[in-house]
């Protein structure tokens, strides 16, 4: 399916349940609706994640990695072709049958060598007639005695032809007055004028209006390494076709502008404006021919239709979203800097999970929800709103997740236990992959900002790694040229956080959460939510700095 008919639902990147549960829900709805559309995550699924969608058997979505379209995403004329050791008139009577004017020259392998066009073929019928013979002279029997729709009476390795042609007259001096050496000569159906050719050092010899060739001709031939073809035209169809006889190979164009698969369509056009080709060769990484781009498909090309959940910042969006075709927003945070050059669907609600949104959506248009759809929207609810302990979470998000915990047939209480053992394991993990497990980008007074939330079951475990994750902060920080990179640990059991901060801006952290005295990292009760309370006290103090 082709870009403009494909519809990509994605969350934001650093994907957490909510995200990812909210794209796979929307794009069912919009499938259900008749659109082609395709959930997608822009990044590794976490532990909390991958473990909803086993329990209710969701395939993790596609990673989607660019929102401009690639060469192999949109419309392109199909890849023909014609095989290297093709005569130059099969390649021309294949460009009749297609209707195209330029064919792709590829060997056993299907891997592009050249290009051929009409006017290659062209300059051989009316150019000079040195390239001609220089052509003809690299050319098999086989392949002259096909083109001009003969049979090869005799073959010889050895053969000896120069490419040049003579048309032998019949006169009184028979062939005396002739220089044949080497040349292949068109001779008619008199056995001593055959003989006399070959006499005179003949490379090759063809016969026209005749049905078979005496047994002398032919053993003086082998003797003289003269290859003998019995045309199936007459004299002027025979010297005009044998000069397509020399294979493709031999005059395709190999200095090629070709594009990637994988190319941009975009970068390509960019290539495009700096030359005037007719069309241009796609292939693949292996070099097989994909099909051939025009001007024509780039203008009627577009960028990738997308659909955004639980998100609206650039920042946070995939790579090149600036450049698709944005078609509607469903999120629950903060409005952040996406625009568009027409009018969308964007609905941003006051609640605790776009998961809660994504339900209401099926239930206004009346459309039924799975058991094990309604299990995964259930999960991301609870993860999203910790379960319903975050400040952000509303009457709405619990009214919803008591209708999905009808429908999967779950105790809210029992499944959330179960989910956040899941989550809050952060034993056996790498610093790295703590921080990396939930985070977000923000831009805060013009500061490039990371903030990561780890869920823990016991705050008790945090001690235990505290010097090893201020390291490991450390050096993320300089890899990602970050001004502040802060770390929160919450707790649902002890109704709190911990922070940790690293880089220029470390300080700021300590401004925002204060620690007690005589006390680092101190618990920072009932802060929970990094949308609704860790963000703007942070920005707060940033600010004041």
């Amino acid at each position: 399916m082709k870009v403009s008919d494909m519809i990509y639902v994605t969350g934001h990147k650093h994907p957490d349940t909510d995200s990812i549960a909210s794209a796979i829900a929307y794009a069912e709805l919009k499938t259900r609706q008749g659109f082609a559309a395709m959930p997608c995550r822009l990044g590794e699924c976490n532990e909390e994640t991958k473990y909803l969608l086993q329990r209710f058997h969701f395939e993790e979505p596609t990673l989607f990695e660019d929102a401009r379209a690639t060469l192999q995403e949109i419309n392109m004329d199909e890849p023909l072709t014609v095989s290297m050791n093709a005569t130059m008139y099969e390649t021309l009577q294949a460009m009749d049958e297609t209707g195209k004017r330029s064919l792709g020259v590829v060997n056993d392998k299907q891997q592009l060598l050249g290009m051929v066009t009409k006017s290659d073929l062209a300059t051989i019928g009316l150019g000079d007639t040195a390239l001609s013979i220089r052509l003809l002279k690299e050319t098999t029997a086989s392949n002259i005695a096909k083109t001009i729709n003969g049979k090869l009476v005799y073959d010889d390795e050895q053969m000896h032809f120069n490419g040049k042609v003579s048309i032998i007259a019949i006169a009184e001096t028979r062939l005396k007055n002739y220089e044949l050496s080497d040349r292949l000569v068109i001779v008619g159906n008199d056995t001593d004028a055959q003989l006399a050719a070959i006499r005179k050092g003949a490379g090759m010899l063809i016969i026209v209006w005749a049905d078979s060739v005496e047994n002398e001709v032919i053993e003086q031939a082998q003797r003289a390494h003269c290859p003998i073809i019995i045309s199936g035209h007459g004299t002027m169809n025979t010297s005009r076709y044998l000069f397509f006889a020399p294979p493709v190979k031999l005059i395709m164009k190999k200095d090629l502008i070709t594009f990637n698969v994988n190319d941009l369509v975009q970068d390509a056009e960019k290539k495009m404006m700096k030359t005037r080709y007719r069309s241009y060769p796609v292939v693949d990484d292996e070099n097989h021919l994909f099909g051939y781009v025009s001007r024509y498909h780039i203008l009627n090309s577009h960028n990738k239709q997308v659909i955004l959940v639980d998100h609206n910042e650039y920042s946070q969006s995939v790579k090149g979203i600036e450049d698709a075709e944005l078609l509607e927003v469903i999120d629950h945070h903060r409005i952040g800097d996406i625009f568009t050059s027409r009018p969308i669907s964007f609905r941003n609600e006051i609640i605790g999970s776009t998961a809660t949104i994504i339900t209401s959506i099926y239930m206004e248009g009346q459309m039924s929800i799975s058991k094990d759809m309604a299990g995964l929207l259930l999960g991301a609810i609870l993860s999203d709103t910790l379960k319903f302990k975050s400040p952000t979470s509303t009457g709405k998000d619990q009214g919803m997740a008591s209708a999905l915990a009808e429908i999967a047939g779950v105790d809210i209480d029992t499944f959330a236990k179960e989910l956040f053992m899941v989550s809050s394991n952060i034993r056996g993990k790498t610093m790295r992959e703590l921080i990396s497990k939930d985070i977000k980008k923000f831009v805060i007074e013009d500061h490039p900002v990371m903030i990561a939330q780890i869920i823990a079951s016991s705050l008790d475990e945090v001690e235990e790694i505290a010097e090893a994750m201020q390291k490991e902060m450390n050096a993320f920080v300089k890899e990602r040229h970050l001004h502040l990179l802060v770390v929160a640990f919450t707790s649902l059991l002890e109704n709190g956080s911990l922070f940790f901060g690293a880089g220029e801006l470390a300080n700021v952290v300590a401004e925002a959460f204060p620690n007690r005295e005589n006390e680092t990292n101190s618990l920072q009760e009932d802060i929970l939510s990094r949308k609704n309370q860790i963000v703007p006290m942070l920005t707060r103090a940033i600010i004041n700095h």
